[in-house]
């Protein structure tokens, strides 16, 4: 594990990846072109879960080269960042979005607001991807 929650840094970063709601995911095209998305995310299990649009360029980018990054917002000035650099992987063993609890406790209103209902996301958003981390980095908190 990347961040084993032995100093404050490495608790702080992994609260942060509990509670942030939004990260942004770095993959490389095919052509070696890096492109940045902001996604939701579910730190779960030392791993974190993105559901991608199944039309996602994204998908097809892991398939490609599945080395990825995830980042979260700083503070608004440049401090308290979150990096984690990893491998990412297309999970089909993962509960479509209507049956993850944990997630639904986390987006359940932001899917109801923006989305509908876990199911209408679910017809969507319906590529789980798993990013295991190789390598984190937390500053300026």
């Amino acid at each position: 594990m990347v961040f084993d929650g032995d100093t404050d840094t490495d608790r702080h970063a992994l609260e942060r990846l509990e509670r942030d709601m939004i990260g942004w995911l770095t993959t490389v095209t095919p052509e070696g072109q890096p492109q940045t998305f902001p996604i939701w995310f579910l730190w779960d299990g030392g791993e974190a879960l993105v559901y991608s649009d199944r039309r996602a360029r994204r998908n097809g980018n892991i398939a490609a080269n599945p080395r990825v990054s995830l980042h979260l917002n700083d503070n608004g000035s440049g401090g308290d960042v979150v990096i984690l650099e990893g491998e990412a992987r297309i999970d089909d063993a993962t509960p479509p979005v209507p049956g993850n609890a944990a997630y639904l406790a986390k987006y359940g209103a932001w899917i109801d607001a923006h989305l509908g209902s876990a199911e209408e996301m679910a017809s969507v958003y319906n590529v789980p991807i798993r990013i295991r981390p190789t390598r984190g980095r937390a500053f300026g908190a």
